[in-house]
């Protein structure tokens, strides 16, 4: 594909999904202006919302007729996929759907999305706390027409159901929204208009229904585009900087973001004094013996004082974190890290969750200074992410879905194995042994032992650190800075959409 032919679908794409997003309020808009001439009236004098039928989950079947819930429709298309399905019935006809129904979910968390029922589908049943628009008097529609009321309809929607615990909104409340109906000659020119502005097909020369109308939403369609732009953008720029945190810690891992020093003691000896105490530390205990690395487990080169070693072969103790479900408190008890609380190699003590423990729990859980926490159960993406511990003001524990790390030497080897965590050098292993859980991802304690990792010396990995962490200082500015234009920028789109609103 040509570059040029690349670019214009991307245009294409950017218009249709602006389009999409800004024309909740293109109608309002349009049904303010047309409310000028037109009395609105409640919906309920031409449409009413039908909703769907209380079926019992106990009666569905292994076949019949499909019942449509909330579930089985998306991208305004129904999905029979997972449908369940129940015995015919004459008493149900009136909760049959028909090719080209509109239907709208009506609780949720996404309520307001719309369906439009396709062809070929054959008999459907409507299940409860979906409604269907039902047109009383089809004369006085052009049938495209219904669709777009329903679409004005999903932002008001949202907004009369915003902030409730499980958003809930009535076909009685929707049929009380007020409309100007319009029409039909102007039904078909606002369809007309807002199917060419979706195409980025206006025709200049033509009017639709209301050239000033027609002008301002247009206008307010390119300010869209623009900050658009803007904002692709600023996520450009976001993403540059996670790369390039990517390229200081690919640097740092392979020996090449500091240099070496020759007096340094090699790693070979380090990783020798690190057996020798955790062989004190483990007297007694019985630990699997770790594989020999193999020339093809080695993913680069490393400085000759460096070596590559197992993670388990640094480490005196890994523990799963406490579970308790449902045991979470705001204000009361011992503060608990959950895997929200690890990001970017840190804790975040945002939305601290706490729990009421014994003294033998919290002694067990404890995380202490220079500890490292992995996060063992989460989605793909996120599996494994770490956090050094720094020094806290109070105890804490940690939930079950992370594991404590506990490494020889732990004051000066935990920072650089913290940011090592970081990289693809682990992140790619770990992705190579996670299993399945629940529908997340998961890996044990035993996937981590063979983990191969490079080793610098001790006074090397403190050079690292201290750059690294000056470098990762200066990517977080940078990424901050770029998240206040992000704000800045849709702060002004929002300012842009709500102004055509007030001012019409």
């Amino acid at each position: 594909m040509s570059k040029g032919r690349r670019i214009e679908e991307l245009i294409y794409s950017s218009w249709e999904n602006v389009f999409y997003n800004s024309v909740g309020t293109y109608l309002q808009y349009i049904n303010l202006k047309l409310s000028k001439q037109i009395k609105s009236e409640p919906l309920s004098k031409h449409i009413k919302i039908v909703g769907g039928y209380a079926f019992k989950s106990s009666e569905y079947k292994n076949n019949g007729i499909p019942v449509i819930r909330i579930s089985d429709f998306n991208n305004e298309q129904i999905v029979l996929n997972d449908v369940v399905y129940y015995k015919e019935s004459k008493e149900l006809e009136k909760y049959e759907l028909h090719k080209n129904d509109i239907i709208i979910a009506l609780t949720g968390g996404t309520i307001a999305k719309l369906a439009i029922v396709q062809k070929g589908l054959g008999k459907l049943y409507l299940n409860q706390r979906v409604g269907k628009f039902e047109v009383l008097n089809p004369d006085e529609f052009e049938m495209e027409y219904v669709y777009w009321i329903a679409r004005s309809v999903q932002n008001i929607i949202k907004s009369l159901a915003w902030g409730a615990a499980i958003p809930n909104v009535s076909p009685k409340q929707i049929e009380e929204i007020k409309f100007p109906i319009p029409n039909k000659k102007i039904q078909k020119g606002i369809i007309n208009f807002l199917n060419a502005l979706k195409l980025n097909k206006i025709d200049s020369k033509k009017k639709y229904f209301n050239e000033e109308v027609e002008a301002k939403i247009i206008s307010l369609q390119r300010k869209q585009i623009n900050g658009n732009e803007i904002k692709f953008e600023i996520y450009q720029q976001l993403d540059n900087v996670k790369q390039l945190r990517q390229a200081f810690l690919k640097e740092a891992m392979q020996g090449k973001l500091v240099p070496q020093n020759p007096k340094d003691e090699p790693s070979i000896k380090l990783l020798r004094k690190i057996k020798n105490e955790k062989f004190k530390n483990l007297i007694g205990k019985k630990e699997k013996p770790l594989p020999e690395i193999k020339p093809e487990e080695i993913p680069f080169k490393i400085p000759k004082n460096w070596v590559w070693c197992r993670f388990g072969e640094i480490i005196i103790s890994m523990t799963n974190g406490i579970y308790k479900e449902d045991k979470y408190f705001n204000t009361d008890g011992v503060g608990c890290f959950r895997m929200y609380n690890i990001k970017n190699g840190k804790i975040n003590f945002e939305n601290i969750k706490r729990m009421i423990l014994s003294e033998r729990e919290i002694s067990t859980y404890a995380l202490k200074e220079n500890d490292l926490l992995l996060n063992r159960v989460n989605s793909i993406e996120l599996l494994g992410k770490s956090a050094l511990i720094k020094k806290l003001n109070e105890p804490f524990v940690f939930e079950s879905k992370n594991i404590r790390v506990r490494l020889v030497f732990k004051e000066k080897t935990a920072p650089f194995i913290n940011y090592l965590f970081q990289t693809p050098i682990v992140k790619d292993q770990i992705l190579k042994s996670f299993t399945k859980v629940t529908g997340q991802a998961s890996i044990s304690q035993e996937k981590l032992f063979p983990i191969i990792i490079p080793l610098p010396p001790l006074p090397e990995q403190k050079r690292i650190v201290t750059k690294l962490e000056e470098l990762m200082k200066y990517c977080d500015e940078l990424e901050q800075s770029i998240k206040q234009s992000k704000e800045q920028n849709e702060k002004l789109l929002q300012t842009v959409l709500r102004e055509a609103l007030t001012k019409s």
